[in-house]
């Protein structure tokens, strides 16, 4: 979007932070493209934002598209200045309507994962835990119910 700005002819609106109004009409159009596959299928697209930049084109252009993900994976300074990788931050990172997506039993499960990591000091504890937790599982069930019967 910050290359469409540049680029775009001016349409006279322009958005808070100098953002043109047209400048997001060719992305918009792009992210629009994963839910638009004729015949069936599926496109994955992955997306980078920036933010906490101190910029407010970069604040406009996030809020603009924040809602068109499915998911949102938030990356973390602190875990990474840590060494640690990748530097997730699982406390913040998740999936939109994963309701559609689980079983109401694995749904459940996941809840009580999530339950689990925010009673965790930060985030860097978070990630530590939830990684040597997997560790010691041999597949996903087998990790969540660990998740379950840790709760007991």
């Amino acid at each position: 979007a910050r290359a469409y700005n540049t680029v775009t002819p001016s349409s006279g609106k322009v958005l808070s932070g100098g953002v043109d109004a047209n400048a997001l009409h060719k992305p918009k159009r792009f992210f629009g493209a994963a839910r638009n596959i004729e015949n069936g299928g599926s496109l994955t697209i992955i997306a980078t934002a920036l933010v906490d930049t101190g910029s407010r084109m970069d604040e406009v252009i996030f809020e603009e598209f924040k809602g068109t993900g499915n998911s949102e994976i938030v990356l973390s300074r602190k875990i990474s200045d840590r060494r640690i990788f990748p530097a997730i931050d699982i406390l913040k990172s998740g999936t939109r309507k994963e309701e559609l997506l689980l079983g109401p039993d694995v749904l459940q499960k996941v809840f009580v994962l999530r339950s689990m990591l925010h009673k965790q000091e930060d985030e860097v504890e978070a990630l530590r835990f939830l990684y040597s937790t997997m560790l010691k599982s041999k597949s996903n069930i087998e990790f969540l119910d660990s998740m379950n019967e840790s709760t007991k």
